[in-house]
Formats: C-alpha cells, sequence, structure tokens
C-alpha cells in the first residue's frame, strides 16, 4: 500500500510573513539609538557648541562695530571668498554677518560630516560587519536599516538647527536670519546624508563608500569656492553645489529661503536614488564590483610592515593631497592677511601670538592647525587597527609567525612615519606659498621647521591613542578629548586667558611656538621620549589581552 504525503508549502506565507519593506524601521531605529547614545549627542551638542563658541569668542575679539569693520577687508575679494563663502553683507558687516557669511561654512561642513559618516555607519559598515544578514534573517524589510538611518540622520539634524537657532536669536541677533543659517546648515546636513545613501550602494567597503561621499563634499566646497571666488556673490558654479545653496540664503543679509527647496529636492532625490540602487545589488555587495588584485603578491608584500602601509596607502594618498591643497591656499592668504591686521583689534593679535612679529604668529597659527589636523589622522588610523580586529582579519595574520607586538608595533610604526610626511607636505606647501604671498624665501624654511616640530606632541597623541587601544579598547574613543582640548588651549586659550598650568595639559603647549618663539627642544625631546614610552607600554600590555575583547 502506498501513502502520498502533502507537503506543506511556505513559500506563499514567505511574504505575509516579511510584511513591508518597512517592517522593522522602529525597532533597528532603537538598537541605532542605543548603540550611539554617546555618539549621537557628541555630534548634535558638538556643533551648537562650536557655534558657541564662536559667538562668545567673535563677540570678545571684536568688541565694537569699529573693531568689525577694520577686519572686514580681510574676509573681501577672492581669498575672502575661498574660505568663507559670497560676502553677503561683507559691505557693512556687523558681527552676525561674520558668524554667517564666514565661520558658518565650519558649522556647515560639521554638519554635512556628521550625516555622511551616520549613514554609512548604520548601512554599509553594517553589511561589511555582517551584523545586516543576521538583522534581515527576521522580520525586517528591505529598506528599514536605510530608513531608520536616515530617521536617525535627520533627528541629529533636527537638534543642531534648534541648538543653533535658539543660540543665535538668543544672542539678540535677527530672528529670521538666526533660524535661516540654522536651517541651512541641516538642509546641508540632509543633503549628504542622500548622497551617503547613494554612495553606500556602490560599493562593498564602508570605507570607500565614505570615502566617496566626502569626494562628493570636497567637489561642492570646491565648485562653491571656485564661484564665489570669480564673481562677486558667486556665479553658477556656486549654484551647483548643496554648499553653495546654503550659502546663497544670504542670512542677516537677504534672508532668502526659497534656495533651501533646491537643497531638499536634492536630498529627496539623492535618498530615493539610494532606495532604487538598494534593490539593484545583493546584501553585502556593492554595484561597482571589487577590482580584483594580481594573482600573485610582490614579494615585498610579504611582512606585517608592509601590510601595514598597504591598509593606509590610499588614506596616506588622500589625505596628503587634501593638505596639500589646503596648505597652498592658507599660505596664499598670507599676504593679504598682514595688510589687514596692522589695524586688528588687540584681542585678534593676542590669537596670532601677540607682538610686532604678527606675520610670524599667523604662520604659526597656521603650523597648530595643520598639527592638529594631522592629530586626527593618527587618531584615525588606531581606530582602524581596532577595526581589522573587530572585522576578524587581523586574527588570521596574528595565527602565523607574525607576534601580536610585531603587528602593532608595525601598524603604529606607519602611522608616526605617515604623521611626519603629512607635516612635511602640509608645511611645504604652506610655506611656499607663504614665501611667494610676502616675497620673502625665507618663509618657507620658518614654516617647515614650525610645521615638522609638531611630530612630537603628534607622535605622543598616537602613542596614547595606541595605549588606550592595548588596554581598554572601548575607552579609544576618549583620546578625542585630548584633541578638542590641545583645539581649544592652542587657539582659544590668549582669549579665555587660561592660567600657565591650564595650557600645559596640552601637548602641543610644550614645543614653544615657532616662527613666533624659539622652539623648545628640551619639550619636544620629552614629548618624544613619553611617545616612546607610552608605545613601549602598549606593545606589552596588547600581548595580555584577547583578541576581539573589548576591555
Amino acid at each position: 500500500m502506498s501513502t502520498a504525503t502533502a507537503t506543506p508549502s511556505t513559500t506563499s506565507s514567505t511574504a505575509g510573513d516579511r510584511g513591508s519593506a518597512l517592517t522593522g524601521t522602529g525597532t533597528l531605529l532603537w538598537f541605532m539609538l542605543r548603540r550611539d547614545r554617546i555618539r549621537f549627542w557628541a555630534w548634535s551638542l558638538g556643533i551648537p557648541a562650536f557655534m558657541g563658541y564662536f559667538v562668545v569668542a567673535l563677540q570678545q575679539v571684536y568688541a565694537t562695530p569699529e573693531d568689525v569693520q577694520a577686519v572686514a577687508p580681510l574676509f573681501q575679494g577672492p581669498m575672502g571668498a575661498l574660505f568663507g563663502g559670497p560676502g553677503y553683507g561683507m559691505d557693512d558687516p556687523g558681527l552676525e554677518h561674520l558668524l554667517a557669511g564666514l565661520y558658518g561654512v565650519y558649522i556647515i561642513l560639521g554638519a554635512a560630516l556628521m550625516s555622511l559618516l551616520t549613514v554609512v555607519r548604520h548601512t554599509r559598515a553594517e553589511e561589511h560587519s555582517g551584523r545586516s544578514e543576521l538583522v534581515r534573517a527576521s522580520v525586517v524589510g528591505r529598506h528599514a536599516q536605510l530608513t531608520a538611518a536616515l530617521i536617525l540622520t535627520a533627528a541629529m539634524n533636527v537638534v543642531v538647527v534648534v541648538l543653533i537657532g535658539a543660540l543665535m536669536s538668543g544672542q539678540g541677533f535677527d530672528a529670521a536670519g538666526s533660524w535661516l543659517f540654522a536651517v541651512s546648515a541641516g538642509a546641508v546636513g540632509m543633503s549628504f546624508a542622500g548622497v551617503a545613501a547613494t554612495t553606500a550602494q556602490l560599493t562593498e567597503y564602508p570605507r570607500a563608500a565614505s570615502s566617496a561621499a566626502g569626494a562628493v563634499l570636497g567637489t561642492s566646497f570646491a565648485l562653491r569656492a571656485l564661484g564665489d571666488m570669480t564673481s562677486e556673490h558667486g556665479n553658477v558654479l556656486s549654484w551647483l553645489s548643496p554648499i553653495g545653496w546654503a550659502q546663497q540664503t544670504a542670512p542677516y543679509t537677504l534672508n532668502r529661503w526659497w534656495p533651501l527647496a533646491i537643497s531638499a529636492a536634492f536630498a529627496a532625490g539623492t535618498m530615493a536614488l539610494g532606495y532604487v540602487l538598494s534593490t539593484r545589488r545583493d546584501l553585502a555587495a556593492g554595484l561597482v564590483p571589487p577590482r580584483p588584485g594580481p594573482a600573485r603578491a610582490e614579494p615585498w608584500l610579504g611582512s606585517p610592515l608592509a601590510l601595514a602601509w598597504r591598509l593606509q596607502r590610499a588614506q596616506v594618498i588622500g589625505w596628503s593631497i587634501a593638505l596639500a591643497v589646503f596648505g597652498a591656499a592658507y599660505g596664499a592668504f598670507t599676504g593679504p592677511a598682514l595688510d589687514i591686521f596692522d589695524d586688528a583689534p588687540a584681542e585678534l593679535v593676542a590669537v596670532m601670538g601677540g607682538g610686532e612679529e604678527i606675520a610670524n604668529g599667523f604662520l604659526n597659527v597656521l603650523a597648530l592647525t595643520f598639527g592638529l589636523t594631522i592629530a586626527v589622522f593618527v587618531v584615525l588610523a588606531v581606530q582602524g587597527f581596532r577595526g581589522e580586529e573587530l572585522s576578524g582579519r587581523a586574527e588570521p595574520v596574528l595565527a602565523t609567525a607574525v607576534s601580536r607586538q610585531r603587528w602593532l608595533g608595525c601598524q603604529l610604526m606607519v602611522t608616526a612615519l605617515a604623521a611626519l610626511w603629512l607635516l612635511v607636505i602640509a608645511a611645504l606647501a604652506t610655506g611656499v606659498a607663504a614665501a611667494v604671498s610676502v616675497g620673502d624665501a625665507g618663509t618657507a624654511g620658518d614654516v617647515l621647521l614650525a610645521g615638522v616640530v609638531f611630530a612630537a606632541p603628534v607622535w605622543l597623541v598616537l602613542a596614547l591613542a595606541a595605549l588606550l587601544y592595548a588596554t581598554v579598547p572601548r575607552a579609544l574613543p576618549a583620546i578625542w578629548l585630548l584633541v578638542v582640548y590641545g583645539l581649544i588651549a592652542g587657539f582659544f586659550g590668549p582669549l579665555m586667558d587660561l592660567p600657565d598650568a591650564a595650557g600645559w595639559l596640552s601637548p602641543f603647549e610644550h614645543i614653544g611656538s615657532y616662527p613666533v618663539d624659539p622652539v623648545s627642544w628640551v619639550g619636544t625631546l620629552v614629548l618624544t621620549l613619553a611617545a616612546t614610552a607610552a608605545t613601549a607600554v602598549a606593545l606589552v600590555a596588547f600581548r595580555q589581552r584577547d583578541i576581539l575583547g573589548t576591555g
């Protein structure tokens, strides 16, 4: 006797069980908020706090309308347009025009970086780590993760907009202009959230997705700068940039809201494109396939040192190009700046180092700027070590004859040499441009030395970051506090009249203020020895903890 067995079909119920493409968005959003409980507020409060400092500091530096008028020529013309914007209101500026029209571009860039990094972090990075595959195996819609990431990013931008708008209007500035400026910054943030939503679909690597979105941001800044430099209040090039749309609102001058409609359309279009592209690829894959490598590796690649260089090569090249470009631009600004500083307020002269050699003070400020920037590079590099460990790529290397100390030591050696290289590149580009601008060939050598001595504090930051990574990896983000404190003490200490003891807590304050003052070779040596000692302790400590441990 035979029995026919009916096999129940499950395929018909799968689609119903999955729900819509947005099923699970709320749950994923809650998980993202939980994961970013510190990062969310660090960005959302940090950007308004930075704007708040600008407000307080400029009120001290430019205490009277005459002080504002005296410095206004510095921000007029092509060089002012390069660093600030189209220059609305600069013919008869008030303090609010300086804040929104010049320093506001840094707030706009901060909102853009916050947004693009957040979207990539919660989309492409999750797929690359394999967590998305586990999540998508449950009852989660195809678009839930991208939607939750965009909602999270929008919430961060809303906090930024509300706090900046309240801050500016609370200082007595025109309310309409204050809120227009704040909303403009948020609009740029959401525009680049859309850009990141698109680039996250193109490549399977989160670093490449962030780099592509960052390249769009850099191109937008360049187009805006070229447009504003070549024509008063900008030309068609300015209108090809999301940054340009925000600045063309002209807060406190024209108070135009309609350019933000372009920003809204761009943000909606790029987000929609991201959704469409996400349906054209497989999970964890990108629309642009990775380039296949050679069949056989070169002999010189068969070492941990070569591997460390290969992992950081793209970042070093990108940072080198960016620092060379910005160094040349800032250096070319030296001549026009010095013409203005003769009539500048005393507080501004104090920021530049004071004294009669204002030119040397300006060059020292440029060197400090690049030193802090490259400190950011080394911290990001150490966070990359942690990423290699958590992704599982470090373990196969350590399973060979490569020791933990050798692996970490090679990573740190490449990062330290790369930091020195970047300092040289930035200082050379700045020095040569400054020498041409002021007509003094000796300026190039002064700037080169001023930049190179910052290697000692940068190496100390690198060593302390490595020590945190080797001992308590969860505490690694705390190293950013040292970098931020160095920025506050270096740039704002003279304005806030910080005591000497407070300044000495920053490693960037121990090398002198060359070319204003002689280089402190003793301080440079002490910082270098401290960095060496911290590195040695980090190498020993790295042997004592588990790989993939969280401290």
